[in-house]
């Protein structure tokens, strides 16, 4: 199993993961069959990963994309101490360390690009994910209620950051 950096190539098997992932679980925000085939957009993704503006980080195995961690920074002025992070690994390969790994390789892209402040959501059902991020140094800050529907059902959200 790898972890590593994103490269321009990856571009068609990670939306092939992503659009893989959505079929398997029901924590991502895509329904199956939703994601459409941007490749543009995708490319604009791996880009500024590329340039480090941003971290995108793939797990192989056997030269396949299994899971992602994306930290995307923010923007304006206010907000550039910030990064949002989305995380997803294929149902076969959880719980095997890939989440740790990402987030030991995300902890020194925060100290390299001073970002002080990471966040991300996730559904309170989701436990598995929760105990993640929490091992990792994320804490509850709020709970965002009716954030998404999934099978016609409103479902909570967790607030969730870490403070560098």
């Amino acid at each position: 199993m790898v972890v590593r950096e994103i490269k321009i190539s990856d571009a068609d098997a990670f939306w092939q993961m992503q659009f893989e992932l959505d079929k398997e679980t029901k924590y991502m925000i895509y329904e199956p069959n939703e994601r459409t085939k941007n490749l543009k957009l995708i490319n604009s993704s791996i880009q500024n990963a590329v340039e480090g503006k941003n971290l995108l980080l793939v797990a192989e195995n056997d030269k396949d994309i299994i899971g992602f961690l994306s930290a995307q920074r923010g923007v304006p002025n206010r907000i550039k101490h910030t990064a949002y992070i989305v995380v997803g690994i294929r149902k076969d390969f959880q719980g095997k360390g890939i989440g740790s790994k990402f987030f030991r390789k995300l902890d020194l892209w925060v100290l390299q690009n001073k970002i002080t402040r990471l966040e991300l959501t996730v559904m309170c059902n989701n436990k598995m994910a929760k105990h993640l991020y929490e091992k990792n140094g994320f804490v509850i800050e709020g709970i965002k209620k009716n954030s998404m529907v999934v099978d016609g059902e409103y479902v909570d959200e967790f607030y969730m950051a870490k403070l560098i």
